[in-house]
């Protein structure tokens, strides 16, 4: 009799429990239809907390509708020309969210007839739908407030309201439009600004996965140069070069991966690697000869190809005569030859080879000279030049005029105004 009167209680206490439980989630509706917000919020944070009403979808349900409703009071206020809180009307936009999410999956789950029977999916559905486009507004009011990775928040939720399983077959659901893939490159930028470099991989590689939709804010192969760029800037060398690749493959007629690819190569020591990239680039770019043609030019020149580095120089020079770097390149190239036959030449004993060999030296230089006084005009008339890279095209015009009055060509005016311009004492 007593285990009777026992179990009787304890199933009395049971039922009064969820009976509680069932009681707050009702007075938080009631809170909610008279505005009561704060109370809505506590009352129904208690039903979502006690395992008998945390997996009723109508918890997460009324939780959501708590949010929407401090959003819809101010946007009201809003478009009554009244003065409206902001930070409260984006707020419980946001608030509303995964509530939502929380109780449409919950009630996707099946009874014990294996039927999922989802009451709130209409309406969830409904509002998210209405409210999609407002999220832009908050992550524009949060990137205002400096606030990046909250505006990250609410740019990601506006991607992620259109692919949700509720709004699964419903093509003509969302307008997904050039807006819609720019507001994936400012969630995007949003979490770089933010420093959530993880997050921002994720979200990149995400992009590269969707369908582009053309717009004004930026182009495809941007998602690939800042999934690029997030790698290095994390230290991840195998998945940054692995993105480059793609990226060369993707888009050929783009400036940033094949140069960073080439200046990896160099970095590495695979200078035939480097070669094979540059010759592409050059045929994707061919107005970029300074650059592309000067650094195959270096290249060659440190395998000690000299006639194979002057005339890549030369095509730097062909279309773009003030080239400071093939200006300097193709003078340091005359330089280093008369400097290596220089030094072979005080090893010979043959008089005759002696003097052919200072004749080629001169020539040599003499050839350099042209190159670098224009490389000093076009360098000192550039804005912004600094002291040492005056000095360091004086110097090479040093080393040339002395080099050339030792082997008897006086240069000894041209040799003191540079010494005077270096101050040397």
């Amino acid at each position: 009799m007593k285990r009777i009167l026992f179990l009787t209680m304890v199933a009395i206490l049971s039922a009064g429990t969820v009976f509680a439980q069932k009681s707050a989630l009702k007075d938080a509706k009631r809170a909610l239809g008279r505005d009561d917000l704060k109370e809505a919020r506590t009352l129904v944070q208690q039903a979502s907390t006690n395992p008998e009403t945390a997996t009723d979808p109508e918890t997460w349900k009324v939780m959501g509708d708590i949010g929407n409703k401090a959003f819809d009071n101010e946007r009201t206020k809003a478009m009554l020309g009244q003065s409206a809180n902001d930070k409260v009307m984006y707020d419980g936009l946001m608030e509303s969210y995964q509530p939502y999410l929380k109780a449409d999956s919950l009630g996707e789950l099946p009874d014990d007839k294996g039927k999922a029977k989802n009451k709130f999916r209409k309406d969830i559905s409904g509002v998210l739908r209405a409210n999609h486009p407002f999220y832009i507004n908050g992550g524009v009011y949060y990137n205002e407030q400096n606030d990046y990775a909250r505006a990250a928040d609410f740019f990601e939720v506006y991607w992620n309201i259109p692919t949700l399983p509720m709004f699964e077959g419903q093509k003509d659901a969302f307008l997904l439009d050039s807006t819609y893939q720019t507001i994936k490159y400012y969630a995007i930028i949003s979490a770089i600004s933010a420093d959530q470099n993880e997050r921002a991989v994720s979200l990149l590689q995400r992009a590269s996965k969707e369908p582009f939709i053309e717009n004004s804010a930026y182009k495809e192969s941007d998602i690939y140069e800042l999934l690029a760029s997030q790698y290095e800037r994390v230290g991840d060398s195998v998945k940054f070069i692995e993105t480059l690749n793609l990226g060369a493959q993707k888009f050929p007629e783009s400036k940033y991966f094949v140069p960073n690819l080439i200046n990896v190569f160099i970095r590495n020591g695979q200078t035939d690697k480097a070669m094979e990239y540059l010759d592409q680039a050059i045929a994707n770019d061919p107005a970029n000869a300074c650059d592309l043609n000067s650094v195959k030019g270096a290249l060659l020149a440190e395998k000690g190809d000299y006639a194979g580095a002057e005339a890549e120089y030369k095509k730097a020079l062909t279309q773009d005569p003030n080239c400071e770097r093939a200006l300097e390149n193709l003078a340091r190239n005359y330089i280093i030859q008369a400097q290596d036959l220089k030094e072979a030449t005080a090893t010979l004993s043959n008089r005759q080879q002696q003097v052919e060999n200072d004749k080629k030296t001169v020539e040599l230089y003499q050839q350099s000279l042209p190159l670098l006084e224009k490389l000093e005009q076009v360098t000192k008339a550039r804005d912004g030049v600094t002291k040492q890279e005056i000095n360091s095209i004086l110097l090479l015009l040093r080393n040339a005029y002395y080099n050339l009055s030792v082997l008897g060509v006086d240069k000894s005016a041209q040799l003191k105004v540079v010494e005077d311009q270096l101050d040397l004492e």
